[in-house]
Protein backbone atom coordinates (compact mmCIF):
# COMPACT_ATOMS: atom_id res chain seq x y z
CA UNK A 1 0.00 0.00 0.00
CA UNK A 2 0.75 3.50 -0.98
CA UNK A 3 -1.13 6.92 0.90
CA UNK A 4 -0.21 10.31 -0.03
CA UNK A 5 -1.17 11.81 3.64
CA UNK A 6 -2.15 15.57 1.74
CA UNK A 7 -3.25 16.53 -1.65
CA UNK A 8 -5.23 19.14 -3.03
CA UNK A 9 -6.95 17.46 -6.12
CA UNK A 10 -9.40 19.99 -6.60
CA UNK A 11 -6.49 22.45 -6.99
CA UNK A 12 -5.83 24.30 -10.14
CA UNK A 13 -3.26 22.50 -12.36
CA UNK A 14 -5.14 18.73 -11.16
CA UNK A 15 -8.70 19.69 -11.58
CA UNK A 16 -8.46 20.25 -15.13
CA UNK A 17 -7.78 16.73 -15.73
CA UNK A 18 -8.41 15.21 -12.09
CA UNK A 19 -8.99 11.43 -13.82
CA UNK A 20 -5.86 10.97 -15.78
CA UNK A 21 -3.74 12.38 -12.32
CA UNK A 22 -5.86 10.08 -10.45
CA UNK A 23 -5.08 6.91 -12.89
CA UNK A 24 -1.54 8.29 -13.10
CA UNK A 25 -1.52 7.80 -9.28
CA UNK A 26 -2.99 4.18 -9.58
CA UNK A 27 -0.82 3.21 -11.79
CA UNK A 28 2.28 3.81 -9.69
CA UNK A 29 0.77 1.95 -6.95
CA UNK A 30 -0.83 4.63 -5.19
CA UNK A 31 -4.10 3.45 -3.33
CA UNK A 32 -5.27 6.01 -1.30
CA UNK A 33 -5.11 9.66 -1.09
CA UNK A 34 -6.50 12.32 1.17
CA UNK A 35 -7.22 15.29 -0.10
CA UNK A 36 -7.13 18.91 1.71
CA UNK A 37 -9.55 21.63 1.84
CA UNK A 38 -7.77 25.19 2.83
CA UNK A 39 -11.51 27.18 2.14
CA UNK A 40 -15.09 26.56 3.28
CA UNK A 41 -15.92 26.89 -0.20
CA UNK A 42 -14.31 24.30 -1.51
CA UNK A 43 -15.69 21.31 1.17
CA UNK A 44 -18.44 20.32 -0.56
CA UNK A 45 -16.52 19.24 -3.81
CA UNK A 46 -13.78 18.19 -2.35
CA UNK A 47 -16.23 15.54 -0.58
CA UNK A 48 -17.65 14.87 -3.84
CA UNK A 49 -14.36 13.82 -5.50
CA UNK A 50 -14.22 11.51 -1.93
CA UNK A 51 -17.53 10.40 -2.65
CA UNK A 52 -17.24 9.72 -6.58
CA UNK A 53 -13.48 8.14 -5.61
CA UNK A 54 -13.22 5.29 -3.24
CA UNK A 55 -9.65 5.40 -2.70
CA UNK A 56 -9.85 9.23 -2.01
CA UNK A 57 -10.70 10.96 1.41
CA UNK A 58 -11.78 14.22 2.72
CA UNK A 59 -10.78 16.65 5.07
CA UNK A 60 -12.54 20.16 6.30
CA UNK A 61 -10.40 23.07 7.37
CA UNK A 62 -9.27 26.36 6.64
CA UNK A 63 -5.72 27.53 5.90
CA UNK A 64 -4.23 29.97 8.25
CA UNK A 65 -3.22 32.14 4.73
CA UNK A 66 -7.31 32.07 4.75
CA UNK A 67 -8.24 32.39 8.38
CA UNK A 68 -9.20 36.66 8.06
CA UNK A 69 -12.24 35.12 5.47
CA UNK A 70 -13.46 32.84 7.69
CA UNK A 71 -13.95 34.48 10.93
CA UNK A 72 -17.19 32.47 11.32
CA UNK A 73 -15.88 28.66 10.33
CA UNK A 74 -15.75 27.85 14.41
CA UNK A 75 -15.45 24.51 16.35
CA UNK A 76 -19.02 23.93 15.91
CA UNK A 77 -19.00 23.95 11.72
CA UNK A 78 -16.19 22.10 11.70
CA UNK A 79 -17.50 19.61 13.76
CA UNK A 80 -20.99 19.58 11.63
CA UNK A 81 -19.05 19.40 8.49
CA UNK A 82 -16.52 16.45 9.52
CA UNK A 83 -19.47 14.12 10.20
CA UNK A 84 -19.85 13.44 6.65
CA UNK A 85 -18.60 9.91 6.20
CA UNK A 86 -16.19 10.54 3.81
CA UNK A 87 -14.18 13.47 5.90
CA UNK A 88 -11.04 11.79 7.83
CA UNK A 89 -9.64 14.86 9.17
CA UNK A 90 -9.52 18.41 10.22
CA UNK A 91 -7.56 20.92 8.59
CA UNK A 92 -5.39 22.05 7.26
CA UNK A 93 -4.87 24.40 9.92
CA UNK A 94 -2.17 26.00 11.61
CA UNK A 95 0.05 29.20 11.97
CA UNK A 96 2.39 30.80 8.90
CA UNK A 97 4.32 34.05 9.49
CA UNK A 98 5.83 33.74 6.72
CA UNK A 99 3.77 35.61 4.32
CA UNK A 100 0.89 36.83 7.42
CA UNK A 101 -1.47 36.61 4.42
CA UNK A 102 -4.44 36.87 7.62
CA UNK A 103 -4.04 38.71 11.27
CA UNK A 104 -1.65 36.60 13.37
CA UNK A 105 -4.54 36.75 16.37
CA UNK A 106 -6.95 35.72 13.64
CA UNK A 107 -4.77 32.44 12.57
CA UNK A 108 -4.23 31.81 16.54
CA UNK A 109 -8.06 32.20 16.73
CA UNK A 110 -9.09 29.59 13.95
CA UNK A 111 -6.09 27.30 14.77
CA UNK A 112 -8.09 26.85 18.72
CA UNK A 113 -11.08 25.90 17.04
CA UNK A 114 -10.02 23.59 14.51
CA UNK A 115 -8.01 21.86 17.81
CA UNK A 116 -11.37 22.10 19.87
CA UNK A 117 -13.14 20.17 16.80
CA UNK A 118 -10.52 17.77 16.69
CA UNK A 119 -10.66 16.68 19.78
CA UNK A 120 -14.53 16.57 19.57
CA UNK A 121 -14.82 14.60 17.06
CA UNK A 122 -11.14 12.76 17.35
CA UNK A 123 -10.37 13.17 13.84
CA UNK A 124 -6.82 14.21 13.29
CA UNK A 125 -5.78 17.67 13.25
CA UNK A 126 -3.90 18.36 9.53
CA UNK A 127 -1.23 21.41 10.88
CA UNK A 128 0.40 23.45 8.47
CA UNK A 129 3.22 25.63 10.17
CA UNK A 130 5.77 28.14 8.55
CA UNK A 131 8.19 30.42 10.74
CA UNK A 132 6.05 29.76 13.62
CA UNK A 133 7.69 27.26 15.35
CA UNK A 134 7.03 28.81 18.82
CA UNK A 135 3.64 29.68 18.60
CA UNK A 136 2.85 26.35 16.71
CA UNK A 137 3.86 24.27 19.52
CA UNK A 138 3.28 26.31 22.56
CA UNK A 139 -0.40 26.33 21.48
CA UNK A 140 -0.18 22.55 20.98
CA UNK A 141 1.19 22.10 24.17
CA UNK A 142 -1.81 24.06 26.10
CA UNK A 143 -4.35 22.84 24.06
CA UNK A 144 -3.47 19.12 24.87
CA UNK A 145 -2.74 20.35 28.49
CA UNK A 146 -7.18 20.78 28.33
CA UNK A 147 -7.33 17.60 26.61
CA UNK A 148 -5.36 15.62 24.09
CA UNK A 149 -6.17 15.47 20.18
CA UNK A 150 -5.09 13.21 18.01
CA UNK A 151 -2.19 14.99 15.21
CA UNK A 152 -0.56 15.68 12.34
CA UNK A 153 2.41 18.19 11.51
CA UNK A 154 2.06 18.15 7.66
CA UNK A 155 5.06 18.80 5.03
CA UNK A 156 7.51 18.74 7.97
CA UNK A 157 10.51 21.68 7.06
CA UNK A 158 10.97 22.79 11.03
CA UNK A 159 14.06 22.41 13.36
CA UNK A 160 14.68 19.01 14.32
CA UNK A 161 14.12 20.16 17.90
CA UNK A 162 10.06 21.41 17.19
CA UNK A 163 9.87 17.57 15.27
CA UNK A 164 11.35 16.45 18.71
CA UNK A 165 8.65 18.58 21.00
CA UNK A 166 5.80 17.60 18.47
CA UNK A 167 6.48 13.59 18.53
CA UNK A 168 6.94 14.17 22.49
CA UNK A 169 3.04 15.58 22.54
CA UNK A 170 2.00 12.48 20.36
CA UNK A 171 1.87 14.14 16.96
CA UNK A 172 3.43 12.24 13.69
CA UNK A 173 4.96 13.69 11.37
CA UNK A 174 4.40 13.86 7.32
CA UNK A 175 7.30 14.54 4.96
CA UNK A 176 7.03 16.13 1.64
CA UNK A 177 9.26 15.97 -1.80
CA UNK A 178 11.04 18.76 0.09
CA UNK A 179 13.27 16.03 1.76
CA UNK A 180 14.80 15.28 -2.69
CA UNK A 181 15.92 18.66 -2.59
CA UNK A 182 19.60 18.90 -2.45
CA UNK A 183 19.43 21.90 -0.39
CA UNK A 184 17.37 20.04 2.14
CA UNK A 185 20.35 18.17 4.33
CA UNK A 186 18.73 19.26 7.44
CA UNK A 187 15.55 17.97 6.50
CA UNK A 188 17.27 14.58 5.29
CA UNK A 189 19.42 14.27 8.71
CA UNK A 190 15.79 14.88 10.85
CA UNK A 191 13.94 12.34 8.12
CA UNK A 192 16.48 9.83 8.60
CA UNK A 193 15.61 9.39 12.29
CA UNK A 194 12.04 10.03 12.71
CA UNK A 195 10.31 7.08 14.72
CA UNK A 196 9.02 4.37 11.84
CA UNK A 197 5.87 4.64 13.70
CA UNK A 198 5.40 8.16 13.37
CA UNK A 199 6.12 8.80 9.85
CA UNK A 200 3.61 9.42 7.10
CA UNK A 201 4.74 10.52 3.43
CA UNK A 202 2.89 13.05 0.86
CA UNK A 203 2.87 15.17 -1.98
CA UNK A 204 0.79 18.47 -1.01
CA UNK A 205 0.54 18.37 -4.92
CA UNK A 206 0.39 20.41 -6.71
CA UNK A 207 2.69 21.92 -4.72
CA UNK A 208 6.55 20.76 -4.30
CA UNK A 209 7.22 17.93 -6.90
CA UNK A 210 9.92 15.33 -6.11
CA UNK A 211 12.97 15.04 -7.89
CA UNK A 212 13.35 13.59 -10.87
CA UNK A 213 10.08 15.90 -11.09
CA UNK A 214 11.01 19.68 -9.57
CA UNK A 215 9.73 22.15 -11.61
CA UNK A 216 6.52 20.75 -12.86
CA UNK A 217 3.35 20.31 -11.20
CA UNK A 218 2.94 17.91 -8.54
CA UNK A 219 1.00 15.08 -8.41
CA UNK A 220 -0.09 12.08 -6.13
CA UNK A 221 1.63 9.80 -8.58
CA UNK A 222 5.07 11.61 -7.71
CA UNK A 223 4.83 10.36 -3.66
CA UNK A 224 6.16 6.90 -5.33
CA UNK A 225 9.48 9.14 -5.89
CA UNK A 226 9.21 10.70 -2.37
CA UNK A 227 8.94 7.04 -0.71
CA UNK A 228 12.00 5.67 -2.93
CA UNK A 229 14.30 8.64 -1.50
CA UNK A 230 13.14 8.26 1.80
CA UNK A 231 13.63 4.40 2.19
CA UNK A 232 17.31 4.44 0.77
CA UNK A 233 17.66 7.40 3.30
CA UNK A 234 16.37 5.26 6.19
CA UNK A 235 18.03 2.13 5.09
CA UNK A 236 15.27 -0.09 4.37
CA UNK A 237 13.27 -1.18 1.53
CA UNK A 238 11.03 0.93 -0.60
CA UNK A 239 8.44 -1.50 0.20
CA UNK A 240 8.78 -1.89 3.83
CA UNK A 241 8.64 1.64 4.18
CA UNK A 242 5.44 2.06 1.89
CA UNK A 243 4.23 -0.63 4.37
CA UNK A 244 5.24 1.35 7.30
CA UNK A 245 3.62 4.80 6.46
CA UNK A 246 0.34 3.15 4.66
CA UNK A 247 -0.43 1.76 8.37
CA UNK A 248 0.55 4.75 10.10
CA UNK A 249 -2.02 6.31 7.77
CA UNK A 250 -4.65 4.37 9.13
CA UNK A 251 -3.68 3.77 12.45
CA UNK A 252 -4.16 7.77 12.83
CA UNK A 253 -7.02 8.36 10.39
CA UNK A 254 -8.98 5.47 12.00
CA UNK A 255 -12.18 6.47 10.07
CA UNK A 256 -10.51 6.13 6.29
CA UNK A 257 -10.53 2.23 7.41
CA UNK A 258 -14.85 2.29 6.95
Amino acid sequence: MLIDSHCHLNYKGLVEEQGAVLARARARGVTGMLNISTREREWEEIVATAVREPDVWASVGIHPHEADEHPDVDAAKLIAAAAHPRVIGIGESGLDYYYDHSDRDRQRASFRAHIAAARETGLPLIVHTRDAEADTAAIIAEEMGKGAFPALIHCFTASAAFGRQMLALGLSISISGIVTFKNAKALQEAAAELPADRLLIETDAPFLAPVPHRGKTGEPAFVADTAAFLARLRGIETEKLMEQTADNFFKLFGKARA
